[in-house]
């Protein structure tokens, strides 16, 4: 926390490039696991309430642990800028470490980086081009039922109207377009007990999921193309529990499978299609049940806000390969990208850091983008 708030000071009135390493390393020194994101979300609220103390036209709400800063500029449109507070449980990285231009520790790549240029952004750009709004959120770590982003849409709505929504999550510097889809089930397989003496007499259950694995093995992958974006559906057996006793015949085996769809496909249509391909594998005495889904998003690339950006700096675009908040966005008609500095492959791991010029890289885009919108100097 101290880091943060000395930087801070030393940016506040000044125009040099900000050291945005050094904010990560002191947003990373408060921890914020899902469900403990508070001591953060005061931090944010103070430094933004600092910012709505200078400019009339700057406003800040809290909802729970969930910050939303807003300016109120009558521009012709309104960018949201959003960013989860949690990070995922530590993993012997809880302290930042700063080696050269390398930061490592817990949310350094997801998504703290991200959040950092959120907060100097606030602060710097004090009459932006286009009416930002700034949704700081808890618990997306976790699951979706749970979302802060789902709280502030049942208490307050109008939090988060706009026109296009850009996430800080980590893209390394690319622009990763909408996002895929999720549906996850368990199938639960049953059979008959017997004594594995006379396993003649009992119908192994373990031995019936077997069709579905191998049905899985030959299934192939659908690759889109949708904007441009290439899309890679995955379809895996991520979990199976079953058994009674080493002498005893199976009569109960439950399977879990993932399916990450493409956003060509509606929500019902994957599902659908999900309970089509693992039919065959299954008979009237075999129960699924559904266990999570989340919509896709669209790249929604053709918004200015989206376009202009790309071209301006020659950014790469690809296709969003997980799941995310765009989604959440996308399905209410707001457009949706992600963008953000660190390196998606090491979030949620011990070796999880990030590199100077990737964050060095985001802010440059977004500085310009809020000081200018869709208009070059």
């Amino acid at each position: 926390m101290a880091i943060w708030a000395i930087k801070a000071q030393a940016t506040v009135a000044t125009d040099s490039d900000p050291d945005l390493l050094a904010a990560t390393s002191g947003l990373i020194s408060i921890p914020s696991e899902s469900r403990h994101e508070a001591q953060l979300a005061d931090l944010v609220e103070k430094e933004l309430e600092k910012v709505a103390d200078r400019r009339p036209h700057f406003s800040v709400d809290r909802v729970g642990d969930n910050v939303v800063a807003r300016t109120h500029l009558d521009r012709p449109n309104r960018l949201i800028l959003g960013g989860h507070l949690d990070t995922v449980p530590a993993n012997g990285n809880a302290t930042p470490r700063t080696e050269g231009n390398v930061l490592w520790g817990l949310g350094s790549a997801d998504m703290k980086g991200g959040l950092a240029v959120m907060l100097e952004l606030a602060r710097r750009v004090e009459r932006p081009a286009v009416d930002v709004t700034w949704v700081f959120y808890a618990r997306e770590e976790i699951a979706t039922v749970h979302s802060g982003l789902l709280e502030l849409q049942r208490e307050r709505p109008d939090l988060l109207e706009g026109d296009v929504a850009l996430l800080g999550e980590p893209t390394d510097g690319a622009l990763e377009a909408g996002c895929q889809g999720s549906v996850r089930i368990e199938i639960e397989f049953r059979g008959r007990r017997a004594h594995t003496a006379r396993a003649w007499m009992g119908e192994n259950a373990i031995h019936r999921a077997g069709a579905l694995l191998t049905h899985l093995d030959d299934w192939v992958a659908r690759r889109p193309t949708i904007d441009g974006c290439t899309y890679h559906e995955a379809l895996q057996a991520v979990a199976i529990n079953g058994g009674v006793a080493g002498n005893v015949v199976p009569d109960r085996v439950v399977v879990t499978v993932a399916h990450r769809f493409a956003p060509d496909r509606s929500l019902a249509q994957a599902e659908a299609a999900l309970r089509q391909f693992v039919a065959p594998s299954m008979t009237d005495l075999d129960v699924l049940t559904v266990v999570d889904r989340a919509r896709a998003a669209p790249p929604g690339l053709s918004h200015p806000l989206l376009s202009y950006p790309i071209r301006r700096h020659d950014l790469e675009v690809r296709a969003k390969l997980g799941w995310t908040d765009a989604a959440f966005f996308a399905e209410r008609g707001i457009p949706a990208a992600n963008f953000g500095p660190g390196d998606p492959v090491v979030a949620h791991t011990a070796a999880e850091h990030l590199e100077r010029a990737s964050i060095d890289r985001v802010w440059t885009v977004m500085v310009d983008l809020l000081r200018n919108g869709v208009s070059a100097p």
